[in-house]
């Protein structure tokens, strides 16, 4: 095969390749999923103990990776949060400084923005302060403070409000989306919706009541003290033991009910082997001549909730390095230890966690919790490992306290750091307590997650405190929101909710096919009936870049919803609008003489322009849905736009090659449906 052709070929089939890649984890994914519903439609528990073990990873990283199905398509509930503004402002007041003058301003605020609609509540706020509160002699300084004694000004009191509000939904997402993992939902989606709502998708839930109550809770941002110590591991060596007895009661039960049954007996142990010598052997290597699977299986079985996680001493001094501790015997170095569990040990872990007999171990005065996000640096590796943090379960502090926090850099290092502002009596308990834990950790947590535990250097004065440890800026934007959260005291309310059920989603998905099908039917009946061979072509053409489109929808983490099957059947007629404008020119220069080699080049040459400024249009129109819509709409316009530059590519250059391939075997004729054929010499 001449390399020419050889490149033509593969300009069709190595697209094709990768879709075929891009949608295997779907496919798999679907495989497994309807695997595992059957065995839980039979409700044989071991059969599915036994397949979640073998194939619960591969399922949770196809999912990943594979198409998801829209709110529409698969049922579950649609919730729309709209943050309270309004409450922002009264709560960023100061407490003692709010009158009635200042509650008419903001019930008059109240009335026109629930009468507008607007989203626009700080210049309608600030309007009415100039109509109500100014003549009465007040001030925005009377009871807003800047935050910073350096600028008094109502300029900055007016910058720092709105920094506030734009703020708001970034910190009310991030508290939603901390409550939704840990709800244990799969595939959520959380969208900012202009600057007061988000919209929520939870796809496969149904129960109301329960994500109604979770998404409305009050966020707890709390300030404790970390104990990583040897008290705290000497209670995880116990909660070994207590699981360990616990197997082995079980274990001997059982036995001594099949031994009492009379099938089967205790064996004697070899007679050529002191029993003794067994015994030191034994002592000696427990894990001597077993495999590495044996070896693994047996240290679960010995540690079954330390080996979990990796437990780390670090030793007192500069430069040293951790050590790693295994739970052999309940004799632990007094010191500073840290725990780290990687992602797929966690259900495992918070199931152990959440018994009645491990928490009385743990006790009243200690709690564990987890990070809130995986270790950065291991994340960077493509590795999910988590930490467990050891804190009191007294706060120190609440998030009540504190007035402000901005993401910023050290000046001297540039590195990424927090400055984080407190009120008068935040500052009077935070000097207390940064003095009495010089070089101990506090541990900031947010809904029971650890966002950050830095290192008290000094004692901290004024109330103002810089947080170091941030590996990147995005991380201490973070950690900002998560302060403020506890800050701003922007409560969210649902506005909208919607339940979609399974059913109608089957359904939908359903008379989505079926409609799609027809379209397609049509489309290919039609191109065959009025261009013949060309319009084979173009049918093959079109059904690539419907192959091609859902890779794309696949690999972005795209969601297929109803608006989205639409944007794909809109997608079939300008695909093949596309080869309609081709076939057309190429009819005209055939017309005029030209040979079938040179009206198929002018043909393609001289349609591009009209097919690139058509297809620009309509993108432009999908940009402009995309950036002013929301849910539907929006997978309606990434669906299309998706499709338009899909639809240059196969109508363009994929149709091209099917002619020039075609052209190669040296073909002088070819039928574009006119009423004869038009034969030239090539």
């Amino acid at each position: 095969m001449k390399k020419g052709l050889l490149r033509k070929w593969l300009i069709v089939i190595l697209p094709l390749i990768a879709a075929g890649i891009l949608l295997f984890p779907t496919f798999r994914a679907y495989q497994l999923e309807k695997q595992r519903q059957e065995l839980v439609a039979a409700n044989n528990q071991s059969a599915l103990a036994a397949f979640d073990k073998e194939y619960g990873e591969t399922l949770r990283k196809n999912k990943e990776q594979s198409l998801k199905l829209g709110l529409d398509l698969r049922g579950g509930i649609y919730v729309t949060l709209e943050a309270d503004v309004l409450r922002l402002l009264e709560e960023s007041a100061m407490r003692d400084a709010i009158d009635d003058v200042f509650l008419e301003t903001l019930e008059k605020t109240r009335q026109q923005v629930e009468a507008s609609g607007s989203d626009d509540v700080l210049p309608i706020f600030l309007k009415n302060f100039d109509a109500i509160a100014r003549p009465r002699g007040r001030k925005l300084f009377s009871y807003y403070d800047t935050g910073d004694n350096r600028d008094l000004s109502e300029e900055a009191i007016i910058k720092r409000l709105e920094r506030n509000i734009n703020e708001a939904i970034d910190q009310a997402i991030e508290v939603v989306r901390q409550r939704i993992d840990k709800y244990g939902v799969a595939e959520t989606t959380i969208q900012k919706q202009g600057t007061r709502r988000i919209v929520i998708e939870l796809p496969g839930v149904n129960n109301e009541a329960e994500v109604r109550s979770l998404l409305q809770t009050t966020a707890r941002l709390e300030f404790k003290l970390l104990r990583n110590n040897a008290q705290i591991v000497r209670a995880f060596y116990a909660i070994d033991q207590l699981l360990k007895n616990a197997n082995i009661q079980t274990v001997s039960t059982t036995q001594a009910t099949v031994s009492t049954s009379g099938t089967a007996s205790a064996s004697a142990p070899d007679s050529t082997t002191p029993a003794n010598v067994a015994k030191d052997s034994v002592k000696a290597d427990p894990y001597a001549g077993l495999t590495d699977e044996q070896k693994r299986e047996k240290f679960k079985k010995d540690y079954p909730f330390t080996s979990l996680f990796i437990t780390y001493f670090n030793p007192p001094g500069e430069g040293q390095q951790p050590v790693p501790i295994v739970y052999e015997k309940n004799e632990f170095p007094e010191g500073e230890y840290s725990f780290q569990i990687p992602e797929e040990n966690l259900a495992k872990y918070e199931e152990i966690m959440a018994r009645s007999d491990v928490r009385r171990i743990i006790g009243n005065e200690y709690q564990v919790l987890l990070s809130a996000k995986p270790e950065p640096f291991f994340e960077r590796q493509g590795i999910k490992i988590y930490y467990i943090y050891s804190v009191l379960a007294k706060p120190e502090l609440t998030g009540d306290v504190i007035s402000d926090a901005q993401a910023t850099f050290d000046p001297t290092t540039n590195a990424p750091m927090v400055m984080m502002d407190m009120n008068a009596d935040g500052a009077m308990n935070w000097a207390r307590i940064t003095g009495a834990n010089i070089k101990k950790r506090i541990a900031i947590v947010l809904d029971d997650r650890v966002y950050s535990a830095p290192v008290v250097q000094n004692k901290i004065t004024g109330g103002r405190s810089q947080i170091t440890g941030s590996s990147t800026i995005e991380e201490a934007r973070l950690l900002e929101i998560v302060l403020k959260a506890g800050a701003l005291k922007a409560p969210v309310k649902i506005v909208e909710e919607r339940v979609v059920g399974p059913s109608l989603g089957e359904d939908s998905i359903r008379k989505g096919v079926v409609s799609g099908a027809i379209a397609a039917l049509l489309v290919v009946l039609f191109m065959i009936m009025y261009y013949a061979t060309a319009g084979l072509l173009a049918d093959i053409a079109v059904l690539i870049n419907i192959v091609l489109i859902v890779a794309l929808l696949a690999a972005f983490g795209g969601t297929l919803t109803l608006p989205g099957i639409a944007g794909l059947i809109l997608t079939l007629g300008m695909a093949v609008d596309t080869n309609i404008l081709v076939f057309e020119r190429i009819r005209e220069e055939l017309y005029r003489g030209r040979s079938l080699r040179a009206a198929v080049d002018e043909g393609f040459k001289r349609a591009f322009n009209a097919i690139l400024d058509s297809n620009i249009t309509t993108m432009i129109t999908g940009a402009i849905l995309y950036y002013l819509g929301t849910g539907p709409i929006r997978g309606f316009a990434v669906t299309l736009m998706i499709g338009i530059v899909m639809t240059l590519f196969t109508g363009i250059t994929v149709s091209k090659v099917f002619f020039e391939l075609i052209l190669a075997r040296g073909v002088t004729t070819f039928n574009l449906g006119q009423p004869a054929l038009v034969e030239q010499q090539a």
